[in-house]
């Protein structure tokens, strides 16, 4: 089978009993968001700057439990800010194992392998070395990690880690190979790290995930050859959606930036014209959703939003109308479902009922609906049945090509501040530049950085890029 069959199982079953009982509306995924904070400033993100003034609260562990029991989604995606800052997400991925529901962990991939290793402390005994030598011959984990691990005591054979089941994804953003990903997460060395963390995953038998967001300057071709990678290291899934100009995004890029939104973001035609081979990719890697939604993607059909599918609970409450644009929160699921009015939202037959939907085409508000039967075509129950019921795509081959193209950037000197650190480490700029730093050895968590709020990357960032313009000045 393309996806888990207990998994298929769950959510067919949710879809069948909320449609034998005519529930107008209902939730499908739960967008549950503990926290805003977070240790990257991506580009094209705008939770950090629309909940600026909240980024140091955090939903308590029995409301976050709450929300899920109140909406009654079978999935949650525990996302933010970065979940794994959270200081109770190991409580409330237990809880939310308890309640029955499937868990996607949305992260950056830059505490993943911390956490793992909490788990490999949590079961250690002498059947563990076989792993262990794995994960050290990959270079995965230091020799004094692993000696951690060995001689982990009470304590932390008592704590409660984020064990692999089969109910529970590691969802890991990557928008690409290695330049393109840190130039959008505005830190070099993120790629690196989330592919160790995968490979970690991997070998430690947790399920792994990826998200991707596909913008304006996103080369297709890319994306083909990091869907190749992410099989090749056997990513069981890909989420892959359109990047869209939402309000609190494109006030980010302005203001943070100074860039000009439409130069990043995608109007419905170049979505269209970007996502014109998704079919063939859900063909050749396991993309999740559904088959009607990629024809929505490459333009052969119409959808209608059912946002309210896929409701975000945070901080603040239910968020609506969606996960991208912010017209109020609410107290309760239901009460939202009632008082918003959701004949305001989307598009319909081409036309944007309200302005600001007009180019959306994002998976939290048109794959539901390929699942629903939004804008049913005859045919559609069959799709769907044979996508999810098919045989799951084979690994794409691992070869030193493929490892070379995934490796474009820092790896290789030609990351995205290549030119600013070769102009600071001129001999022009003096025997050591302004901004230059001894490069320090390498430790796993050295690119966490200072949380956002700071904007630690895109400070350093823009002195570099102050540096060059400097520099060519005197030229």
């Amino acid at each position: 089978m393309r996806f888990p069959f207990a998994l298929t199982k769950k959510i067919a079953s949710h879809i069948i009993k909320h449609k034998l009982r005519k529930t107008p509306k209902f939730a499908m995924v739960l967008q549950l968001e503990p926290l805003h904070t977070c240790n990257l400033t991506c580009t094209g993100c705008g939770r950090i700057r629309e909940y600026s003034t909240s980024l140091k609260d955090m939903v308590p562990l029995e409301q976050c439990l709450a929300a899920a029991m109140e909406c009654e989604a079978p999935m949650v995606s525990i996302c933010g800010g970065e979940p794994l800052i959270y200081p109770k997400i190991e409580e409330l991925v237990a809880g939310l194992l308890g309640q029955g529901r499937v868990i996607y962990i949305c992260t950056n991939g830059m505490f993943m392998r911390k956490k793992m290793r909490d788990y490999l402390a949590a079961i250690y005994s002498p059947a563990l070395e076989p792993k262990l030598k794995q994960l050290l011959d990959g270079k995965l984990i230091t020799d004094k990690e692993a000696e951690v691990i060995r001689k982990s005591d009470d304590a932390a054979k008592k704590k409660i880690v984020i064990r692999p089941t089969q109910w529970m994804y590691w969802n890991v953003h990557v928008d690409g190979l290695e330049f393109t990903h840190d130039l959008i997460v505005e830190r070099e060395g993120v790629f690196k790290e989330c592919v160790e963390a995968i490979k970690m995953a991997k070998i430690c038998g947790y399920q792994v995930a990826t998200n991707t967001t596909v913008y304006r300057e996103t080369d297709v071709t890319e994306i083909e050859d990091m869907f190749k990678y992410l099989s090749s290291l056997e990513v069981d899934g890909h989420t892959i959606s359109p990047g869209y100009d939402y309000d609190a995004a494109k006030k980010d890029m302005v203001s943070r930036l100074g860039r000009d939104p439409k130069e990043f973001f995608l109007t419905r035609d170049m979505t269209r014209a970007k996502f014109a081979k998704i079919q063939d990719w859900g063909k050749a890697f396991t993309i999740f959703g559904t088959p009607v939604y990629q024809e929505f993607l490459a333009g052969k059909r119409e959808l209608t939003c059912t946002a309210w599918a896929i409701p975000t609970y945070n901080v603040k409450g239910w968020k609506a109308p969606c996960y991208l644009m912010t017209d109020g929160h609410y107290s309760g699921y239901q009460e939202m479902l009632t008082k918003v009015n959701w004949e305001k939202y989307g598009v319909v037959n081409g036309v944007a009922r309200d302005p600001r939907c007009e180019h959306c085409m994002v998976h939290c508000g048109y794959d539901p609906s390929g699942a629903l039967g939004t804008n049913y075509q005859r045919g559609d129950n069959w799709k769907n049945f044979k996508y999810n019921f098919g045989s799951k795509p084979k690994p794409f081959p691992a070869s030193p090509e493929l490892e070379k193209r995934a490796y474009n950037g820092a790896t290789i000197g030609k990351g995205h501040l290549a030119e600013a650190k070769a102009i600071i480490n001129s001999p022009a700029a003096g025997a050591r530049g302004a901004f230059s730093h001894k490069e320090e050895p390498h430790q796993h968590e050295e690119h966490v950085g200072s949380f956002c709020g700071s904007e630690g990357a895109a400070s350093e960032k823009n002195d570099l890029l102050a540096k060059i313009a400097a520099n060519k000045k005197t030229e």
